[in-house]
């Protein structure tokens, strides 16, 4: 455990309370992963932890947020939740029962905590399971696939990322449970799909959504999708509907997958979509990058603004009265450029427009 994360761990102490690392970070721990998000669970109450490191910030759940260095750190204390509606718990009660807490969360892998001496406390068996390689739920599979659907997609995301496999009853339940997934917003679909996505053995994760029947109830179709790092390259192969993307993320989606259509990528292709689309699609269609870049160095202009004469020098050199024409003489202009039938030279370009 990092310094940092004991430091905190033993000012909560120091004012009386219990405290443990909880979720992802012991799970990777134990994996031998590296991961700067970490979970503290504590018997101290929101109002003791924002006296303890003066803070006022809680979520809507009473946890605590604090970002020390590289690391993201959540507090939360231990509570038990009484009732859910549309996966948010809706009434939950503070407790002081580290195992009940525990109870409460979603795979076993994920119920194992640490305490300031590194030592692992692990009254659900999660650290048999990752043993097993395993992804197994706490409780009954169906009931808490109702009570909260977006266990559905961490489990295949776990098991994907991890290659994990999960177990029987519970994919069964998944299956049985795949309608629920509609009512998730669509931001944590796209969330969980993002990781689902950038982890190189993602055709498990596409694979298991198909079999449970989760691409028809949320809308996503995909064929061959061929693996880049680039997280935009990913969904450029994959459809689905209304998943909130930024415009920047929307744009470069949309022109790499014109790209990626086109099946190969020119000297006009590198001109028009520019470097990181073209790489992002070559990626996908086995261009490599030097082979882009070597290309775009080539270029003899990188946009339109550097052809040598501009709107207002054709006008004059055509005395062209009609000044709606000049778009078009432009555009001309460029794609011989681009494509090297044109030299980028006043000389050049005006014996082409007299000529033409």
């Amino acid at each position: 455990m990092d310094k940092i994360i004991k430091k905190v761990i033993q000012q909560i102490q120091d004012a009386g309370f219990k405290a443990y690392v909880v979720g992802g970070y012991t799970r990777d721990s134990l994996l031998g992963r590296i991961t700067f998000d970490v979970d503290i669970c504590t018997n101290a109450l929101p109002k003791d932890i924002h006296a303890i490191f003066n803070i006022s910030n809680s979520n809507n759940y009473g946890g605590s947020n604090l970002k020390i260095g590289k690391f993201n750190i959540d507090i939360t204390t231990f509570r038990k939740e009484l009732k859910y509606v549309g996966r948010k718990p809706v009434l939950m009660e503070y407790i002081d029962d580290l195992k009940m807490d525990l109870i409460r969360r979603d795979f076993t892998i994920n119920a194992i905590v640490m305490d300031e001496n590194d030592a692992f406390i692990d009254p659900l068996n999660g650290i048999s399971d990752l043993e097993k390689r395993i992804i197994k739920i706490i409780g009954n599979p169906e009931e808490r696939l109702k009570e909260d659907p977006l266990r559905i997609l961490r489990a295949i995301r776990f098991a994907t990322v991890l290659d994990f496999e999960i177990e029987d009853s519970l994919y069964r339940a998944m299956k049985a449970c795949a309608g629920y997934t509609a009512t998730l917003s669509k931001m944590r679909i796209k969330q969980e799909m993002s990781k689902i996505l950038l982890s190189k053995n993602f055709k498990n994760g596409l694979k298991m959504m198909k079999e449970l029947g989760l691409d028809q109830v949320l809308g996503i179709t995909y064929e061959d999708v061929i693996f880049t790092n680039d997280l935009q390259g990913m969904w450029a192969q994959v459809k689905i509907c209304d998943i909130p993307f930024t415009n920047t993320e929307k744009s470069n989606i949309i022109k790499i997958a014109e790209v990626v259509q086109l099946g190969e990528i020119s000297m006009a292709t590198v001109y028009k979509y520019g470097l990181y689309v073209t790489t992002t699609a070559g990626s996908i269609l086995g261009v490599s990058a030097n082979t882009i870049n070597k290309m775009y160095k080539e270029l003899p202009i990188k946009e339109r603004k550097d052809i040598v004469v501009s709107g207002k020098d054709i006008i004059e050199i055509l005395a062209i009265e009609d000044k709606r024409s000049v778009r078009f003489i432009l555009d001309d202009i460029e794609e011989k450029i681009v494509n090297g039938i044109l030299e980028n030279s006043r000389v050049a370009i005006e014996n082409y427009l007299k000529n033409k």
